[in-house]
């Protein structure tokens, strides 16, 4: 329950840690699925994208720290505070990054972040990817509400997370300090019962 508030916990406790962490299809051949040791060359190259950093709060410094971010991913997976995925073609290395942070099952909720190595932008997985991603969170999970945040100066994120049925809610003035500053972040949603 939701502590001394008399209300049930919107998701029971357990219910991602007593299950493994499912593989997700997507069309093209493409499919959601848990970041595994070999995929550690794909988060460092993400890690040296410029795009992905500059938008995408994260380092990673060589093969061992991308391995030992794998490794928390698994954590957060076991803990019930995140669940992220590789996007990969089916049998092969990841090709992007997909997951939900900040995870509160007993208030219903998450934030879903993504991002896509070079090679695989302008596809439409991310749009794919955030849809498959969100049914799974809202529908199977059971959560209630998932956010989508963005710098308002990173107009491809916003097109995703329109495209993908997630509302536009408001601006939320300096919420992230990126590399250059403050920015000013998007707040996108989707409720349980929301049409894609």
């Amino acid at each position: 329950m939701i502590s001394g508030a008399g209300i049930p916990d919107v998701v029971p406790a357990g219910r991602m840690a007593d299950g493994g962490q499912p593989v997700l299809g997507l069309a093209q051949g493409v499919e959601l699925r848990p970041w595994s040791p070999d995929d550690a060359d794909a988060l460092l190259t993400a890690a040296r994208d410029p795009a992905i950093s500059r938008w995408n709060l994260f380092t990673v410094t060589d093969h061992a720290d991308a391995r030992r971010r794998i490794e928390r991913m698994r954590e957060r997976w076991r803990d019930e505070t995140g669940a992220v995925w590789a996007i990969a073609r089916t049998g092969g290395p990841a090709i992007g990054l997909i997951g939900l942070n900040d995870i509160d099952l007993a208030g219903g909720a998450a934030e879903l972040v993504y991002w896509l190595l070079p090679g695989a932008r302008g596809a439409g997985l991310a749009v794919g990817a955030t849809r498959r991603l969100a049914r799974w969170s809202l529908d199977d999970l059971g959560l209630h509400r998932l956010r989508l945040c963005h710098s308002t100066a990173n107009p491809a994120s916003c097109r995703v997370a329109e495209k993908a049925g997630f509302a536009f809610e408001g601006t939320m003035r300096d919420a992230l300090l990126h590399a250059d500053g403050w920015h000013d972040q998007h707040l996108h949603a989707r409720v349980a019962g929301d049409p894609e």
